[in-house]
């Protein structure tokens, strides 16, 4: 008889996020095992006790994820359970920290491919900005889009430090470049909005980020996407379930469209669930961090 399907899922945080718990299991793993408080350096020990207890064709029915909230974290976790395995034994992993690696994934790939329908260009040599940056989605977004070649700018609400702190950090780490900035008013989100081609707002739930004032201070936005699904959202005058949607209020930009947090939820959704289900089909250990997810996430939109 087959072995049955587990999937370990390791948290630095205090408790494991429902969201993907319910994903796992609509992902069909028979076992989940939650495992939370995981120090980086327990991932060694913990990563050879799931794969030396199963044997060889048992590591093929197991999984893990990794969880949490620092990205930066959740990478080195992901790194140390590659050098914690020894041939044969070696089991897939998924890394999606706060769910950041596929909604940032879904995100970009969804706006590239509006940039190319609706405007004929890529992402490469596009003014791309970031607001709410410095969180694990807007980092995990702005890193994508820089290295996609865009000129890419995360902006944090409040912080000029954290922003300029953030960019160099996860420019370094990522080996790409981002800018960092802060806009605490309405006068320097307008200022952004001035060269801005690509607009990604990530910013935490509930929170407007581009009024249809500032927006009508756009002159070259081509899309402009949000994930904010509870209301007031994002980006005023672009609904949830908007996908290439005209942007009501970027009146300076000719064939500006709006990307809603619903569109963006269900590719995030269907990628996330693909992710997970692909840890026990594959002839050979794969290790998915947003780098890959965006690889994957581009084929299905």
């Amino acid at each position: 008889m087959s072995k049955r399907s587990v999937l370990y899922m390791l948290d630095p945080m205090p408790h494991n996020s429902p969201f993907d718990i319910n994903m796992a299991v609509d992902a069909d793993f028979d076992m989940i095992i939650p495992l939370n408080h995981v120090k980086l350096e327990e991932i060694n020990g913990l990563t050879q006790d799931a794969i030396f207890s199963r044997g060889p064709e048992g590591v093929k029915r197991t999984g893990m994820f990794i969880g949490g909230r620092d990205i930066g974290l959740a990478v080195s976790m992901l790194e140390t359970t590659k050098k914690a395995m020894v041939p044969p034994f070696q089991i897939s992993v998924l890394a999606d920290p706060s769910g950041g690696f596929t909604t940032a994934a879904a995100l970009v790939a969804l706006a590239e491919k509006q940039l190319k329908e609706k405007h004929g260009t890529e992402l490469k040599g596009c003014n791309a900005v970031v607001f709410g940056g410095t969180g694990p989605v807007g980092i995990a977004t702005g890193v994508i889009a820089a290295l996609c070649g865009a000129e890419t700018t995360i902006v944090d609400h409040a912080s000029l430090d954290n922003a300029l702190e953030k960019a160099d950090t996860y420019g370094r780490m990522f080996e790409t470049r981002l800018e960092g900035t802060c806009a605490t008013s309405e006068a320097d989100k307008a200022h952004l909005l001035h060269k801005a081609d690509v607009v990604f707002c990530t910013a935490k739930a509930g929170v407007q980020v581009l009024k249809a004032s500032t927006l009508a201070e756009a002159s070259q936005l081509k899309v402009a996407a949000d994930v904010n699904a509870v209301p007031p959202l994002g980006i005023d005058g672009v609904k949830r379930t908007d996908l290439g949607a005209p942007l009501k209020y970027a009146t300076k930009s000719a064939g500006a469209v709006g990307i809603g947090a619903l569109a963006v939820g269900d590719y995030k959704y269907k990628l996330q669930l693909q992710l997970l289900r692909s840890l026990l089909q594959q002839d050979e250990p794969v290790f998915y961090d947003f780098r890959e997810a965006f690889k994957i996430a581009r084929t299905m939109v």
